[in-house]
């Protein structure tokens, strides 16, 4: 789904049934943004996929000053600066992913991400390589149960990934439905109507997508882990033991919880 070099990452961004396959790489204080095969989408459509995608116009002034607040997290406005919340514009492809990665490790499920998106995603040819769009709600809506056993889906969760597809094919669910909820507690619920999607993966989708910023995926083990390491907390803590340190971070859980997910990949 893209490919990443020392300066440059080359993604397939989709905007409805189209997909523009684009180069972004750094240029002094800029980003550069180049067209490098698929469909040809309005300039301000693209702009505002990679904005999203790279989250860049968050000013994170105010929470480096809440880490700066607090001494065991201090050193993260340092150590971790210009880090960004890395978005999934597209709300289908958060809410898959979210799904793909429950109960599993992460390398398992890019594995299985990869064999979905090469078995119904669309291909885009360029030096060389082949890039693929994360598959559409009709693209994924048409597969059955047993293809996706076939990549090793559970037959569970190959059910939830259908069904899933299958709400957003037939209009049942949209971001542009959610976005218009006016509390994170009601986009909650509207996700957690859906067969297959609790609280964890509708907290991770709504960080992604819609860069809800009060998000927290409860019940994350990593969220766990790195908590349990950096404030002393019980591996498994209470909500009330959690909000001892998110409270803190108030508008800003989201970002919080990317940190701290980091703070894990660097040890």
């Amino acid at each position: 789904m893209h490919r990443v070099s020392d300066n440059s990452v080359i993604k397939p961004f989709r905007v409805g049934e189209r997909v523009a396959l684009l180069e972004v790489s750094q240029q002094h204080d800029q980003l550069l943004v180049e067209f490098r095969g698929g469909d040809l989408i309005e300039e301000g459509t693209l702009r505002e996929q990679v904005v999203a995608f790279f989250d860049l116009e968050t000013d994170l002034s105010a929470f480096y000053r809440y880490l700066k607040a607090d001494a065991d997290l201090a050193y993260m406005a340092t150590d971790y600066y210009g880090l960004r919340l890395m978005g999934i514009p597209d709300l289908f492809e958060a809410l898959c992913w979210s799904i793909i990665g429950q109960q599993i490790n992460l390398s398992f499920a890019y594995s299985l991400k990869r064999r979905i998106v090469e078995l119904a995603g669309a291909p885009i040819a360029c030096d060389g390589h082949v890039f693929h769009a994360f598959p559409t709600p009709a693209c994924l809506a048409a597969l059955t149960v047993e293809q996706l056993r076939l990549l090793q889906f559970s037959g569970r969760k190959a059910e939830y990934l259908i069904g899933v597809a299958q709400a957003f094919e037939a209009g049942e669910i949209s971001k542009a439905q959610l976005m218009a909820l006016p509390t994170t507690e009601e986009k909650v619920q509207k996700l957690t109507s859906l067969r297959g999607v609790g609280e964890w993966t509708a907290h991770y989708s709504l960080m992604k997508s819609l860069k809800v910023p009060t998000s927290v995926p409860y019940g994350d083990v990593g969220l766990y882990n790195a908590l349990a390491a950096l404030k002393g907390l019980p591996k498994r803590p209470s909500r009330l033991e959690i909000a001892s340190v998110f409270d803190h971070f108030k508008g800003w859980e989201a970002y919080l919880t990317i940190y701290l997910w980091r703070s894990l990949a660097i040890q």
